[in-house]
């Protein structure tokens, strides 16, 4: 996915439909605090921050840690919580730090596929727990699926968790309502998230944790490792939009369910190219292309006409689009119909070598 985004498709492109987060808000929402000291601040973050994002999991701030993103909220789990040799269970197809960073510890990594419909294989986690595990990495709602764990699924997941001992890490970016976080259910879950992909912040890249004190402790302890602390006035930023929140959050419905109903209309548009796995409450959508339809070939060609999508290719499930739909009405109106005409013009040149 760097390697996509960041080398293959860089300047490429004016409209963005291949980043997962909400159109990014601006600037002009939040107010610069002119007095504020640019010190080092506190290596948990600030104490108004902490209690803003503990409001939201409606629990204790001493359980919270401000951190650059919720990439090194992640990374912060898995070097504190693992050591060489260590199981770790991840699932396919998802985010590649999920296997590479354990991986490069020292962990071992079993993966388990996701099923056709982006379920859960319970039979199988059961089967790969049975040597052990230290770490099971869960991402609900899931990215590239858009698809939440059901409430049995991770009634069995927290069960096998249990037996064998493991932690539960569960990356709930695209959660809106973290009272219903997977760190609630039990005294060895951790949630990760941040103000990247709802709120549609993530250039302030302000994320945190979520789970027990003594995880939170250890892990604030190797952040002086890394980064020692957040920016003071990208907290300050922060502290603002959480403070606010209703606001993001009526904002990220406004745009998902705009963009639904526009990305809805384009799937039965080319129904004969691709279905739709309906998503459950993040801002993107899987597309499974028909038989025969590459997605990074198709993923090139949008790039042609100036528009990002994110292939399956980069995310370990070919033969489909991760599309990210919660834009404003204009832009995402101009970018499916570019899409329509690189399937109209694949359609044709189809029908002519026919």
């Amino acid at each position: 996915m760097r390697r996509w985004v960041f080398e293959d498709s860089l300047g490429r492109y004016d409209i963005d439909l291949g980043d997962s987060h909400v159109q990014c808000a601006t600037l002009d929402q939040l107010r610069l605090p002119a007095a504020l000291e640019l010190g080092y601040g506190v290596d948990r973050g600030g104490a108004e921050l902490r209690e803003q994002v503990a409001r939201r999991y409606g629990g204790d701030p001493e359980r919270v840690l401000v951190t650059h993103g919720a990439q090194e909220a992640l990374y912060l789990l898995y070097a504190t919580l693992l050591r060489p040799g260590d199981r770790v269970l991840a699932f396919r197809p998802g985010w590649q730090q999920a296997t590479d960073a354990p991986a490069r510890l020292g962990a071992e990594v079993l993966l388990s596929d996701l099923t056709e419909d982006f379920g859960l294989d319970l039979d199988q986690i059961a089967a790969l727990a049975e040597g052990g595990l230290r770490l099971i990495t869960l991402n609900t709602p899931g990215n590239p699926s858009g698809r939440r764990i059901t409430t049995e699924e991770l009634a069995a997941v927290l069960a096998i968790a249990e037996r064998a001992g493991a932690y539960v890490l569960a990356d709930e970016e695209y959660l809106v309502d973290l009272t219903e976080s997977v760190a609630l259910a039990g005294p060895r879950t951790v949630s990760v998230s941040s103000l990247s992909k709802v709120a549609g912040l993530p250039g302030l890249r302000v994320g945190w944790m979520y789970g027990p004190p003594e995880i939170v402790a250890a892990c604030a302890e190797y952040k002086h490792l890394t980064t020692i602390s957040t920016s003071v006035l990208c907290e300050s930023l922060a502290t603002q939009a959480l403070a606010n929140w209703q606001h993001y959050r009526d904002e990220y419905q406004r745009l998902t369910a705009l963009g639904h109903r526009q990305l809805l209309a384009f799937v039965d548009r080319n129904a004969g190219l691709m279905s739709l796995v309906p998503p459950q409450g993040t801002p993107f959508a899987w597309l499974q292309l028909a038989p025969g339809l590459s997605s990074m070939d198709l993923a090139r060609d949008m790039l042609d006409v100036g528009v990002l999508l994110m292939p399956g290719d980069v995310l370990g499930k070919p033969g489909g689009i991760r599309i990210t739909f919660a834009r404003e009405g204009d832009v995402l109106t101009e970018g499916l119909a570019r899409f329509d005409s690189v399937l109209s013009t694949r359609s044709q040149k189809r029908s002519v070598q026919a």
